[in-house]
């Protein structure tokens, strides 16, 4: 099921993927280079669901007005405000979450929108290159349970430059930003992605 959605910076789009007898609504947005069609969102909406945690796929305005350029942070924090009250509607917990530039979205309102944790995907702890732009702030701000799921490989930053802090870090050994693994790593795509389900699938049943 897909609803629209209008918000202050222009209309965004859910795509929901319910469980049965759902406990919780695990909502996640993609970031700034691409769609939903991610392959780590798409994994998790299609297993999360049988484990009881209905999916929500968001798309923020930006994206579904057909631009191929994301907006300044404040503005997708502005869209993801929107969107909060339908996630809430079905009046279970809600888990903020998203990959990348959704990551970072997730982690900054976590606190304000009250929501249940945060699962950061690949999330981008300073630009490729440029370790003194650190975001880890963003990230230790959630005030949230919160898991991360991290590329082994990832130019934002590699498992081990994350700062400690009261948050799970899971890594997707050899990894890059969107969790693709090369060929030397010893798993496939598949297996890659395997391993990001489990991960969260665990995780969500640790929520209660």
């Amino acid at each position: 099921m897909t609803e629209s959605v209008a918000t202050d910076a222009g209309t965004a789009r859910i795509t929901w993927y319910r469980a049965t007898r759902p406990r919780l609504v695990l909502a996640l947005s993609h970031g700034a280079g691409g769609g939903i069609e991610a392959p780590d969102l798409q994994v998790l909406a299609r297993a999360l669901p049988a484990h009881a945690v209905s999916v929500a796929l968001v798309e923020q305005p930006w994206r579904v007005a057909g631009k191929k350029v994301a907006p300044a942070p404040r503005t997708l924090d502005v869209g993801w405000r929107g969107v909060w009250p339908v996630l809430e509607g079905a009046g279970l917990p809600v888990v903020a979450g998203g990959r990348s530039a959704g990551a970072r979205v997730a982690c900054r309102t976590a606190g304000e929108l009250g929501a249940a944790a945060v699962l950061a995907l690949s999330f981008p702890l300073h630009p490729p290159g440029r370790p003194e732009k650190s975001r880890a702030g963003e990230l230790l701000g959630a005030g949230v349970p919160t898991l991360v799921v991290q590329g082994g490989n990832d130019p934002f930053g590699k498992p081990e430059e994350f700062p400690k802090g009261a948050y799970d870090l899971v890594e997707v050994p050899y990894g890059d930003h969107g969790l693709a693994v090369p060929k030397r790593a010893g798993l496939t795509r598949e297996e890659a992605l395997e391993t990001v389900a489990h991960a969260v699938v665990k995780w969500v049943a640790s929520l209660g």
